[in-house]
């Protein structure tokens, strides 16, 4: 039988409980009408899995697999779905509840990310997964499993962050984006890049602040400094000397540092707050019509929007590090440590094996 990877419920208050991962034995499911059966070939974890295993996330399921991000093959169609579909690799939609309204989800209450979630059974930590054919892309040519697996959440959150709420999404402007490193800041670094964006990044690592610039940025400064907005004022052109939006994850005093380097009117596009659950809004921010805008994940048509841009542009997600095999807990436990130590730059991916067993076996 397949297998599926879940977290096991553990005596513990949130935040100090650590959920020790689950491998389950699991029917192959079949497609229903308008259904698709894909084969996971990789599937890549983001920081709110680490959260859910923290239990400092809301919603958490314990029957439910784990991980937003899978790539894979159309191994089966349902009734009704498009038979053109079949053995071609995909990339999965990771939410739902979701569908094209540019201010938010339409019903709240029923929008969620896939994975470990009790709202959709659907998560991307297992060998197979059934899932409506209208909620996969095409995976675009040029990518690797592991490259289409680091796309989908991190890209769906840098996509609206950037192109949907900054303002900022246009050649020449100059983006601030910190934290670089994490899957959702190199995805948006990638992402301005390509636009012609002129991009400068944050982060507590130079090397680090090294490879952002590889990757297009025009340079960066460490946040650990007392005066990193003044080191970053320093690397702004004499044509535009300032910064036209912050696409920011962080949280903690990015407001009261960056308001002093943004242009009236810039926008900060706020899609985490690692550092604290709370921000200051200063005086000055109001003065200066600096404009706080919070962005959640993305929407079905964001995320066809996003797919599309990386398949024009030949972008590649950047892995910092795969293990093999979906039964490989204790490699897949080193990946989340990886994560809590925040050693990674990039994203963290499992590519899945076919584990002996006859309903595993696929044409991938």
């Amino acid at each position: 039988m397949p297998y599926s990877l879940t977290v096991k419920k553990t005596e513990g208050k949130p935040g100090s409980v650590y959920y020790p991962l689950q491998l389950k034995q699991v029917p192959r499911p079949t497609p229903g009408p308008n259904d698709v059966l894909v084969k996971i070939a990789a599937a890549a974890l983001n920081h709110r899995d680490l959260f859910i295993r923290r239990h400092l996330y809301p919603g958490i399921s314990f029957e439910h697999p784990l991980l937003s991000d899978a790539y894979g093959v159309v191994v089966e169609a349902g009734p009704g779905a498009s038979p053109t579909l079949l053995h071609k690799p995909v990339i999965l939609n990771p939410t739902r509840g979701w569908d094209s309204d540019p201010m938010g989800p339409e019903d709240p209450a029923s929008f969620t990310a896939v994975g470990g979630s009790k709202l959709t059974p659907a998560g991307a930590a297992q060998e197979f997964i059934v899932v409506p054919a209208s909620e996969v892309e095409l995976a675009p040519d040029h990518l690797t499993p592991s490259e289409g697996a680091a796309l989908p959440l991190v890209g769906l959150t840098a996509w609206r962050a950037l192109v949907t709420k900054s303002n900022a999404a246009f050649p020449g402007a100059n983006l601030l984006i910190t934290g670089i490193g994490g899957g959702v800041a190199l995805q948006a670094l990638q992402f301005a890049v390509a636009l012609g964006c002129r991009v400068f990044v944050t982060s507590g690592d130079p090397a680090k602040i090294d490879r952002a610039r590889a990757l297009g940025a025009v340079g960066g400064a460490s946040y650990r400094s007392p005066t990193w907005d003044k080191d970053l004022r320093a690397l702004l052109p004499a044509d535009r000397p300032f910064l036209d939006a912050v696409i920011d994850g962080a949280g903690g005093d990015v407001v009261a540092r960056s308001v002093r380097l943004l242009r009236p009117g810039g926008v900060i596009s706020q899609y985490g707050m690692t550092v604290s659950p709370k921000m200051d809004w200063p005086m000055q921010a109001v003065l200066n019509n600096i404009e706080l805008r919070g962005s959640t994940m993305g929407s079905r048509a964001e995320f066809k929007a996003m797919v599309d841009f990386v398949r024009e542009k030949k972008i590649r997600p950047v892995v910092s590090r795969a293990v093999r095999g979906l039964e490989n807990l204790e490699a897949i436990d080193g990946l989340f440590k990886d994560m809590r130590e925040g050693k990674q730059f990039g994203k963290l991916v499992i590519e899945i094996d076919s584990i002996d067993s006859p309903d595993s076996a696929s044409k991938l």
